[in-house]
C-alpha cells in the first residue's frame, strides 16, 4: 500500500519511457521499410525500373538518380518530421505528472 507512489514513479519514468523508445524504434523502422529509404540508398546508381536496352540505359540511370534524389529528400523531411514529434510527444510524457502537480498547486 506504501509503495504505491514509488511503483508509479518508477513505471512512468523507468518502464513506460523505456517502452516508448522501444516502440519509437519499432515506428521509425517500419518507416523506412514502408517508404523504402535503405533500397533508395542502395540502388541508387542503377537504372529507374531496371531498364537496360540499348541506347536506354545512360538516359534510365540519369532517371533513376533523379527520381531516386527527390524520394530520398522527402523521406528524409518526413522522417525529420517524426522524429521530432517523438521527440516532443516524448518530453510531454515526462512532463506530463509535473504540469498536474503544478496546475494543481496553483489553483490551491
Amino acid at each position: 500500500m506504501y509503495r504505491l507512489p514509488f511503483d508509479l514513479v518508477k513505471f512512468w519514468y523507468v518502464e513506460a519511457p523505456l517502452s516508448l523508445i522501444s516502440f519509437f524504434g519499432i515506428v521509425n523502422k517500419q518507416f523506412l521499410t514502408l517508404f523504402s529509404l535503405p533500397l533508395m540508398l542502395k540502388t541508387f546508381f542503377r537504372p529507374w525500373k531496371n531498364e537496360y536496352r540499348e541506347g536506354l540505359v545512360g538516359f534510365s540511370i540519369f532517371m533513376g538518380i533523379a527520381f531516386k534524389t527527390l524520394f530520398i529528400l522527402i523521406d528524409l523531411v518526413i522522417l525529420a518530421f517524426l522524429i521530432v514529434s517523438e521527440a516532443i510527444l516524448f518530453v510531454w510524457f515526462l512532463a506530463f505528472p509535473a504540469v498536474i502537480v503544478y496546475l494543481f498547486l496553483i489553483k490551491l
